[in-house]
């Protein structure tokens, strides 16, 4: 016979990577959804395979924060029991301020204990004209793209936090609603698998059902994507920024964060992670068509949007291989001039919510580029590859932060290195 599930009185004193806030119990660590700095909740432990920590549930807020507001999603509120509660919008019972306070905070810590760094950026809103901005929004209508699970009854909708269980859902409110509309909530479905709902910035939606298996049974539609004046092809199931504004935003950002004065358009750039051209774009718009850039993809069908994206700059050029591939051949086969253009090189890299890890760290820095832009959606992976990078012989000139995932605990951070004289 399965016991009760233990319930303790936490007083909840940090927010951690993650989502999730710190409170202790006995000595011991526990890890606490739906909850603030500063409150006393009852909650729930739900894990305890760990010898340092355990992880729990809010299921009742006993003495709330001042920066406690109603959840934003009912589906995820706090008066659902925590197996219930939809996932994905982990920060959406905190006032919007204060969860980009709290995001600073996760970032200078990771800033400080893991890359050395004693200062951290504030977290920024997505500058916005002519529309109503996030902020008045209170962080919803964001979102341009979904993934929706489907359960083996055919139930639709996210999963819970940290489970694999679906929990169906009326509402899509971080969605934009174009998206809302398309998506196939409350429709019974006749197979499992996931549901892809995307709405471009032209306003072309696409649906894309696949099975388990992860099967769609026909090949992507080829979609556009606008940023400023240029148009972007991309796959309909591809990468592309989730945020209205993000391709926007980081544009501007990375061509901001490149350093004029130490910027040679005919050295050896790259555009590492590269997807269809979105930031070797932003280089090369900024310092013209005859910039030398090279993108690097993974994937070959986005490789080939790249090129076709990047085909008005004739100094680009894009390359199918993994990152790590492709520096290493770089390294065995570059001659002394290639060198010495890699040296005088600017290096953008985009890479997954992992980071870039140690291997592609030691092949960069090993070239020693004058600088280069780093794109992080997740800050801990961020500061643990620039404190790699500092042991290196590379400074950290500038950082800065975006709030791209109003009402989740995800944030974007563009930071810029150079070369230590």
């Amino acid at each position: 016979m399965a016991s009760d599930p233990v319930e303790l009185e936490l007083d909840v004193t940090a927010v951690a990577h993650g989502g999730v806030f710190v409170a202790r119990h006995e000595g011991r660590v526990v890890f606490v959804s739906d909850a603030l700095p500063g409150e006393r909740v009852l909650a729930r432990v739900s894990d305890t395979r760990h010898d340092r920590f355990w992880r729990a549930e809010t299921v009742r807020v006993l003495q709330a924060s001042e920066h406690r507001r109603p959840h934003v999603w009912r589906a995820a509120s706090v008066e659902r029991d925590p197996a219930e509660r939809a996932g994905g919008a982990e920060f959406g019972h905190i006032e919007l301020a204060h969860q980009r306070e709290l995001k600073r905070q996760v970032i200078a810590d990771a800033f400080s204990r893991m890359a050395g760094f004693d200062e951290a950026p504030e977290v920024e809103a997505p500058p916005e004209s002519g529309k109503r901005a996030d902020d008045d929004r209170e962080g919803l209508r964001w979102r341009t793209r979904v993934r929706l699970q489907v359960d083996d009854d055919g139930n639709v909708g996210p999963y819970a936090a940290r489970s694999h269980r679906v929990v169906p859902v009326t509402d899509l409110p971080l969605a934009i609603e174009a998206v809302e509309r398309a998506a196939p909530l409350g429709e019974p479905q006749n197979r499992g698998g996931t549901i892809d709902v995307a709405v471009t910035s032209e306003g072309f939606v696409t649906v894309t059902r696949r099975d388990a298996s992860g099967d769609a049974g026909r090949r992507p539609q080829v979609v556009h994507e606008r940023v400023g004046d240029r148009r972007f092809a991309l796959d309909s199931t591809g990468f592309w920024q989730v945020h209205r504004k993000a391709p926007e935003v980081l544009t501007r950002a990375v061509q901001d964060a490149v350093d004029e004065s130490v910027f040679d358009p005919r050295a050896y750039n790259l555009d590492l992670y590269g997807g269809v051209g979105l930031l070797a774009a932003a280089v090369a718009d900024r310092f013209g068509p005859t910039t030398r850039i090279t993108s690097v993809e993974s994937d070959e069908g986005t490789t080939d949007h790249a090129a076709s994206n990047l085909a008005e700059w004739i100094g680009a050029q894009t390359v199918t291989s993994r990152v790590e591939t492709y520096l290493r051949g770089l390294a065995d086969r570059a001659s002394a001039g290639e060198r010495a253009r890699l040296r005088a090189g600017t290096i953008v890299l985009d890479p997954p919510r992992s980071g870039a890890g140690r291997e592609v760290v030691d092949l960069l820095a090993a070239f020693e580029p004058a600088q280069l832009v780093y794109v992080a959606c997740d800050p801990v992976a961020l500061a643990r590859d620039l404190g790699w990078f500092r042991e290196r012989g590379f400074q950290l000139r500038s950082a800065r932060a975006f709030d791209l995932f109003p009402n989740t605990h995800h944030v974007e951070v563009v930071a810029s290195l150079v070369r230590s004289t």
